[in-house]
């Protein structure tokens, strides 16, 4: 049962991840948690989050918002290690509580049109939540989600930028994870037996991601924003 369950996590994440440039961590680390501990999930998270990443660059660099880019890092520079500390001492059912409340009312506000206008400083918080999210939980996507979605942005820019800054923050959420929380085999072992199936979603997640429209696109953001809220609130109720 829970090997059915990890290639189902894997493939659907995968193909998520690559049609939409958002949603691998959204919809996997939730359900791996129910697998693996939380430190196994958070780190298989991030190994495959990054392979995806690093097998799209090419193709999508034409599409990434660079100046956009470069103010998410800089706000993830300081992010990532305030999440590691909140990962090391807080509690992470009190943590998913509160994201989970966040990321609701802030869908309901984008439902009922709130929007909100692109500015420098804004990339910079952004970017900064999305940072302090990855090594805490895993989940950098949630908050450029949220972000993009206020700011009306074209589903070509979203998955560039996306997926290029998931590059850089993978990489060194997944280097402080290891050297602040350490890692095992079963990270590893896990994340090799994972690769086949993500490949076989970019193929499928490429395909799809012609076919969907910028209206699409937007009802489809709004839903994964609301069960990743609503799945964050049961689990940390403990009725999942």
């Amino acid at each position: 049962m829970e090997i059915a369950m990890f290639i189902m996590i894997i493939l659907i994440a995968s193909i998520l991840q690559t049609s939409t440039g958002f949603g691998f961590s959204i919809l996997a680390t939730p359900f791996l948690l129910l697998i693996f501990e939380p430190a196994e999930a958070i780190q298989i998270n991030l190994v495959l989050s990054l392979v995806i990443s690093a097998a799209l660059i090419r193709t999508i660099r034409q599409d990434i918002d660079y100046p956009v880019l470069r103010r998410f890092i800089s706000g993830s520079v300081i992010g990532l290690f305030i999440g590691i500390g909140i990962f090391l001492i807080a509690d992470i059912d009190g943590l998913k509580r509160v994201i989970g409340i966040i990321i609701l009312t802030l869908t309901l506000l984008l439902l009922f049109k709130f929007r909100i206008a692109r500015k420098r400083g804004r990339d910079f918080f952004a970017g900064g939540i999305a940072g302090s999210l990855t090594t805490s939980i895993g989940m950098p996507g949630p908050p450029l989600l949220l972000y993009f979605s206020g700011t009306d942005s074209l589903k070509e820019k979203v998955r560039g930028t996306t997926l290029a800054f998931y590059l850089f923050i993978y990489a060194v959420s997944l280097l402080i994870q290891v050297v602040f929380a350490g890692t095992g085999p079963v990270v590893w072992t896990a994340s090799l037996w994972g690769l086949p199936l993500v490949f076989i979603g970019l193929y499928i997640g490429q395909m799809l991601f012609r076919y969907i429209n910028q209206k699409g696109f937007r009802i489809f953001t709004y839903i994964i924003l609301a069960a990743t809220g609503i799945y964050l609130l049961l689990d940390s109720f403990g009725m999942l």
